[in-house]
């Protein structure tokens, strides 16, 4: 959909101004705060999605618990690698 904004200059209008109401006018119609919302509009994710992702946590966690019981991961090293 392409929306067309017409501002015309009128006699002895000085550019500044010109721009004030072509602004005021974008902002006034809408359609910015519109172009916003579509640009950063995030889909839902599905629960297959989900399932994985709680899954990949898991077994990510139980990997670390795994690390830290039999002492090749110390709790300064889990500190730092989670800053990045």
């Amino acid at each position: 959909m392409v929306f067309v904004l017409e501002v015309r200059r009128k006699n002895g209008e000085s550019f500044e101004s010109l721009i004030r109401r072509f602004t005021k006018k974008t902002i006034q119609s809408g359609k910015i705060l519109q172009a916003k919302k579509v640009r950063f509009f995030n889909k839902d994710k599905t629960k297959r999605e989900l399932k994985e992702g709680a899954l990949r946590r898991m077994d990510i966690n139980s990997r670390l618990d795994y690390l830290k019981r039999i002492g090749k991961l110390d709790e300064m090293t889990l500190k730092r690698s989670k800053k990045r």
